[in-house]
């Protein structure tokens, strides 16, 4: 918003350098990002942010400027207005009917008879030219300039051009047509708001005119608008037709309802003074949202005390009147409960409660007074739910050579089902994505994980190792969408790639099944249980058959880890083994977790004793360890796989697994008896329960 030195202080006094007052507004919050010299003017640029429309006019910055300097407004509007000597009665030549109230609380018209059309005059232009807008002729410049200097946007029609010779503020038909002022033809729906004389719409409401009824150099009398229309309503239908002027860009944000009269008032005599013409007598003002707009007007209460617990600082309950007072507040003081009590201005939308007069005052005030305290009643802060476990699952990935990704959760639909197993029902879409291929919420994040991949291959990283946690997001039933954290990992390339000796060994499914357990003990779970992906009922799609498990705790699937499908893998282009997993962190999280145990360390030596079985392929290394492990030896420490073998010489179906098992006792030394003897179980149990050969 660009404000002009010198028309500012037409509203009040300013004694201080345009240099000087720009540092002082940007620290009561108005910034203002440059300051230009223009012929004898200087102008400053205010990037205002979009809950300060009051200060889209000079008199809305004349208010903060005059509360800053603690100086009186010289006036609290542009020029005089004028009413008209009652020769024209504009009841008996037009009226304004509002069908959409709901859109259009006020609507006020007005009649400027016998005017001229012609060049506005030379302070008119410049003062305009000054401010970035060109001069098109004097009405229109007129209704400009107000709008600048009052924060209110009219439109002018050439009432010989509206048949019927009356206004009906209404909603567009669906499908309706209306060529605007840019020579555009625009196709309006129900949803927008459009000014109709009796036949036709001849204005876009609160965006831009139409050219059928537009001013021309023929216009002899003029209908001067000056309405307030609801902000959601501009926003969403110069969205909807993509046109944006400087009209619908404070309409949109919310301007103030009753100076919409006091600004035809000073555009009208305008109009009369400068393109001549006689002002009709009285001002149609259609107002059916004035209880409303009054309505939510509630008195909102300023105390001293919470002042000081909000900002540490203290101020004179005089000094925050005077202060309200200034950005017109007028406030009732009550010295007994050391308060104020006020209520916001129509112009003010964004203040509604206490907080919002605390920080008024105290930005008049100077934050630059404001001390670095913590508040009384501060104690020692809390991690959230799960973030001790998050942090720990962080470091551990770390330590395994994962770095942190963080992916976008908006997707493409067709890249996102590659990896999911929602349905169409499922998925969420966006309504107003900002691209078209990325229309989705996410089911899932290893495709964000995957696309990191690639990026990396892209730049010659071949050795890769990501993590992200994130949420993914599904319908459930017609509930709003289902957030769900989840823990995704992607690693291939080289196991080491800094060790010379072993440069050629690469990552497999082992490292990266090693890596969950790895977090299973961080989080104090036991029992995580990996079967292969074949066994479940609806095996993911993405990953190798017969490289792939599945992730579970007590009986409930928590994921998957498995080497990408070359299907999937061909997709992105990869042309090295990709290993992915993914898991419901939030169940993992709600898993039961094993109590922390500590024990000294054992003083007796270990016997170790080896077996190599001959048995079926179908019986893995995880279903053999369950069984000894229910024997529940006290002596038996640790089992351990350390070879499997499948040759031609061995009988077809069968596989070889060579287990180390350890022993040791707390309390003594352990005899060759024993060991021989708790060994023997282990043994008999494993014939028993899976017909396994001792090779």
């Amino acid at each position: 918003m660009k404000i002009s030195y010198n028309w500012l202080k037409e509203f009040v006094d300013i004694a201080i350098p345009p240099r000087q007052l720009a540092e002082r507004l940007t620290m009561v919050g108005l910034a203002v990002d440059a300051v230009e010299e223009h012929d004898g003017d200087a102008v400053l640029e205010i990037d205002l942010t979009s809950n300060r429309p009051d200060c889209l006019s000079h008199l809305g910055v004349a208010r903060e400027v005059a509360a800053l300097l603690n100086t009186p407004l010289r006036k609290k509007d542009g020029a005089p207005g004028r009413r008209g000597d009652g020769a024209i009665k504009t009841a008996e030549l037009t009226s304004v009917e509002i069908s959409a109230p709901e859109l259009c609380p006020r609507y006020t018209a007005r009649l400027i008879k016998g005017v001229k059309i012609g060049p506005s005059p030379e302070w008119l232009t410049q003062r305009l030219e000054v401010m970035g807008q060109r001069s098109v002729n004097n009405v229109a410049d007129i209704t400009n300039y107000v709008m600048l200097q009052l924060g209110q946007p009219l439109h002018a029609f050439d009432f010989a051009m509206l048949r019927g010779q009356r206004i009906i503020v209404r909603r567009a038909a669906e499908g309706e047509k209306i060529v605007t002022l840019d020579k555009e033809e625009r196709t309006l729906t129900n949803a927008m708001l459009v000014i109709a004389d009796a036949e036709r719409p001849v204005a876009l409401g609160g965006i831009k005119g139409g050219e059928d009824s537009g001013i021309t150099d023929k216009t002899v009398e003029v209908l001067l608008e000056a309405a307030y229309f609801t902000p959601a309503q501009i926003r969403a239908t110069s969205k909807a037709l993509g046109l944006a002027t400087e009209a619908s860009y404070r309409f949109e944000r919310g301007t103030d309802p009753e100076i919409a009269g006091v600004a035809s008032d000073c555009a009208a005599w305008l109009i009369a003074v400068i393109a001549g013409g006689v002002i009709s007598d009285e001002m149609l003002d259609v107002y059916p949202g004035r209880e409303t707009i009054h309505a939510g007007r509630q008195t909102i209460p300023f105390r001293r005390a919470r002042y000081r617990a909000l900002t540490g600082l203290d101020v004179e309950l005089n000094t925050a009147a005077r202060i309200l007072a200034a950005l017109g507040m007028p406030a009732e003081m009550d010295v007994t409960s050391d308060s104020l009590t006020t209520v916001a201005p129509t112009w003010r939308i964004d203040i509604n409660i206490e907080e919002d007069l605390i920080e008024e005052v105290a930005r008049i005030e100077g934050y630059d007074k404001l001390q670095t305290t913590l508040p009384g009643s501060a104690g020692a802060g809390a991690l959230l739910p799960g973030e001790r476990e998050r942090r720990g699952v962080r470091q551990a990935l770390a330590a395994a050579g994962y770095h942190e990704a963080v992916s976008f959760s908006f997707v493409n639909a067709a890249n996102d089902a590659l990896f999911s197993e929602v349905g169409e029902a499922g998925r969420v879409a966006l309504s107003n994505p900002i691209d078209v291929e990325l229309a989705q919420m996410r089911t899932n994040l290893l495709g964000g994980l995957l696309e990191a991949l690639a990026r990396n291959f892209n730049h010659g990283t071949r050795n890769v190792r990501l993590f992200e946690f994130g949420k993914c997001f599904a319908h459930a039933d017609d509930e709003r969408p289902i957030e769900t954290e989840m823990l995704a990992l992607v690693a291939t390339g080289a196991r080491n790639a800094d060790d010379w000796q072993a440069a050629g060994t690469r990552l497999d499914f082992y490292d990266v099944k090693g890596v969950l357990e790895a977090l299973a003990e961080v989080l104090s779970i036991r029992g995580l249980e990996f079967a292969p992906v074949e066994s479940a009922a609806k095996p993911p799609a993405y990953l190798h058959t017969g490289r792939a498990a599945i992730i579970m705790h007590g009986g409930h699937t928590l994921g998957c880890v498995g080497q990408l499908h070359p299907r999937i893998a061909t997709s992105y282009k990869f042309k090295q083994p990709v290993f992915v997993a993914e898991l419901d962190f939030g169940a993992l999280l709600a898993s039961e977790r094993s109590e922390a145990r500590y024990r000294p360390l054992l003083k007796f030596p270990q016997a170790q004793r080896d077996v190599a079985l001959l048995i079926a392929t179908t019986v893995n290394f995880a279903a053999l360890a369950a069984a000894i492990h229910a024997l529940q030896i006290p002596e038996l420490t640790n089992v351990r796989l350390f070879d499997l073998y499948a040759g031609k010489e061995l009988p077809t179906g069968k596989h070889s697994l060579a287990l180390s098992l350890s022993y040791r006792a707390a309390n003594r030394t352990l005899t060759d008896e024993e060991v021989n003897a708790a060994h023997e179980r282990v043994v008999q149990a494993l014939r028993m329960a899976f017909g396994a050969e001792i090779r």
